[in-house]
């Protein structure tokens, strides 16, 4: 059985009368992605200061780690590391001396290996000895996250890596992530992106008006939200009419000579819907099944688009 490495339960916190975070809860399994999205003023950014000991929680109870939040806030701090949207790397310095300077400060890692070895994972050898400031944003991304590795920490928040960075530079940090993973590292991730969300994340919360409004996993939520659909494309307007006819509830588009059928997606509907065209002889040219994304998802939990998250 995978342990936890974040344990939540009825965390809450609150300014005054505002309520930012109203008893959430949710469980990250070890070694696994975990992403929590939610619109501007959800409560996102407190739960990760929570989270990381930045700041405390008015109520509830939280282990990141192994450790509890409250009494043992130091291991938890030992144990963790945290990149924020905006790399926290020293411009004067170069790319080896910004991680020897984390390498010194944490007193007792074993140096100039831990360095090298960080500049071969990250590929930043040949621009090791070149000031920081001369690096492109995606470089600059990872040789954050390569700082932050320095004290080899089980448990890494990451709020919003890939912000700005182009498309490859965003694909090249998502493999470094699932690297990270494949060594039993567990990532605490938010994204504005729901894309990446959907395609790192092992689990997904998401947090609206400080609550958390629904969990699982990418699959499980976009199961959750009408519109799954089967679309069948057939070669003669002939066999689009008799098809159209067995499926009343079913959208045709003569044009493309397509037939929309409404169906939950699952192996079980799915071979009665087979059948019934087999029982009448019929062939789809083309066949596929159409599920919603993690925008309609997010607009139907929340009420806003994803360009909320931003």
């Amino acid at each position: 059985m995978t342990s936890s490495a974040i344990a939540v339960s009825g965390l809450r916190k609150a300014y005054g009368d505002k309520v930012v975070l109203d008893g959430i809860g949710f469980d990250v399994p070890a070694g696994t992605v975990f992403s929590l999205l939610g619109p501007n003023g959800a409560g996102k950014t407190t739960t990760v200061n929570v989270l990381t000991t930045l700041m405390k929680a008015d109520g509830g109870t939280a282990r990141v780690a192994g450790h509890d939040l409250d009494t043992e806030a130091k291991a938890v701090r030992a144990a963790i590391g945290v990149t924020g949207q905006f790399a926290a790397v020293d411009d004067l310095l170069t790319g080896r001396e910004n991680l020897q300077l984390m390498v010194d400060l944490q007193r007792g890692a074993a140096g100039p290996r831990v360095v090298a070895e960080l500049l071969e994972r990250f590929d930043l050898v040949d621009s090791a000895d070149q000031a920081a400031s001369t690096y492109s944003g995606g470089m600059r991304r990872k040789l954050d996250l390569a700082m932050t590795l320095v004290g080899r920490p089980r448990v890494i928040f990451l709020d919003e890596p890939t912000t700005g960075l182009d498309p490859r530079s965003r694909r090249a940090l998502w493999a470094i992530i699932r690297d990270l993973v494949a060594d039993g590292v567990t990532i605490f991730l938010t994204t504005q992106y729901l894309e990446e969300a959907d395609r790192l994340a092992d689990r997904i919360a998401v947090l609206d008006q400080g609550r958390v409004v629904a969990q699982g996993t990418p699959d499980e939520l976009k199961r959750r939200i009408p519109g799954t659909h089967v679309r069948l494309r057939f070669t003669t307007a002939d066999e689009l009419g008799a098809a159209a006819r067995l499926f009343a509830d079913a959208t045709r588009d003569d044009e493309a000579l397509t037939l929309r059928v409404p169906s939950d997606g699952g192996t079980k509907s799915l071979r009665t819907l087979l059948d019934r065209l087999d029982g009448q002889s019929l062939a789809a040219a083309e066949f596929s099944v159409h599920t919603p994304d993690l925008d309609d998802v997010f607009l139907a939990l929340t009420g806003h688009t994803s360009e909320a998250v931003k």
